[in-house]
């Protein structure tokens, strides 16, 4: 799978940090990007189940 890979400007409510010290993107981060990238991220949007590898229609 290939994406364009712009570069999206981070605002307010994109991503927290957790306790451990990570950076965790939101659902409005991966909204604004696009796309899923099959990482099985936290917040993702679009449903991606890295067990399955499958993502929800």
């Amino acid at each position: 799978m290939s994406f364009s890979r712009k570069k999206i400007p981070l605002e307010e409510g994109d991503y927290y940090l957790t306790p451990e010290g990570y950076c965790c993107f939101t659902e409005q981060y991966h909204l604004k990007r696009g796309y899923c990238c099959e990482s099985g991220c936290r917040h993702c949007p679009y449903g991606f189940n890295k067990k399955t590898n499958q993502q929800k229609k």
